[in-house]
């Protein structure tokens, strides 16, 4: 579990101009969260614009992640859905060499009740050959993991935490306060992590993290040392860089940094697209601010 506390960046997918992957700007950001001080990898999360990818392709960029990283940091891979024996099968037929553990968010679309999530992740618990994390992002599958569902749910041993992105303070910090001694909550929103920390949550998965790692993990880690003024200086700094990833669409707002950074082309897959042009402006604005900072 002590691999999992700190930062962990949920990644982007390259993709080129035709649409395929794009490799070689795909292992170069491995390469580069990893030298920032990243504390794992996740790859297939809904950053990755997993919902747009094929099977094949997922095999084949967890496989090159897994190969780029060299066991340097944990990779954790997404695998979620609403269909659960759909899954199951994936968890038969997907290579899992070199992967720590499995991020599986709630079933979207379906909006099942929360004797139907316990049943959904006891089933794939049991099948599963790696430690589950939880991920809970109601605003995205229409569905919010309740508190009281996660701690029953974290009875089971094979399911080792939760990724939390509800943004709803109340709600997690009631999760941290009962949650079992050896059970993780993780943040899953970069702009409420840090009062997340300091009531007790064991670090971050991010989306902001792929184009700012260094700044993130320094936050993160003085955070864990509970130097708080020192982490809420950063917090600030990146403020307004965290609210514009997200204010035209993820991972729109994050891809749109990284090209601004020459770490991969401009591209995504339908149904998402760049953010609008005045945008565009103000990333490059922030940008520029915090660059003559450094």
């Amino acid at each position: 579990m002590q691999q999992f506390k700190g930062l962990g960046v949920a990644m982007v997918t390259p993709f080129l101009q035709n649409g395929e992957v794009d490799f070689a700007n795909l292992e170069q950001l491995v390469n580069h969260l990893i030298n920032s001080g990243v504390d794992y990898l996740v790859a297939m999360g809904t950053t990755s614009e997993s919902p747009t990818l094929t099977d094949e392709e997922k095999q084949k960029i967890v496989s090159a992640i897994v190969q780029t990283n060299r066991n340097r940091v944990p990779v954790i891979v997404g695998m979620g859905g609403y269909d659960t024996r759909h899954i199951v099968k994936q968890f038969k037929t997907f290579d899992f060499s070199g992967v720590s553990a499995i991020l599986s968010v709630t079933p979207y679309y379906s909006k099942p009740t929360q004797t139907g999530l316990i049943e959904h992740y006891q089933e794939l618990a049991y099948h599963a050959p790696l430690p589950i994390i939880l991920y809970n992002v109601g605003s995205r599958t229409g569905c919010n993991l309740e508190p009281e569902t996660t701690l029953k749910l974290a009875e089971n041993k094979n399911i080792i935490g939760i990724k939390e992105a509800s943004g709803v303070m109340n709600q997690i910090m009631y999760l941290i306060k009962h949650k079992p001694e050896n059970f993780l909550v993780i943040s899953g929103d970069d702009a409420i992590t840090l009062p997340l920390m300091a009531v007790g949550a064991d670090g971050l998965i991010s989306v902001a993290g792929n184009a700012f790692p260094s700044q993130i993990a320094q936050m993160v880690h003085l955070a864990q040392e509970k130097l708080f003024a020192e982490a809420a200086a950063i917090h600030y700094q990146l403020l307004d860089i965290i609210q514009a990833c997200f204010k035209e669409g993820s991972p729109a707002g994050v891809k749109a940094f990284l090209a601004m950074q020459n770490r991969l082309e401009y591209y995504l897959r339908l149904p998402l697209v760049r953010v609008s042009a005045e945008h565009q402006k103000y990333i490059k604005e922030l940008l520029l601010i915090i660059q003559r900072n450094e």
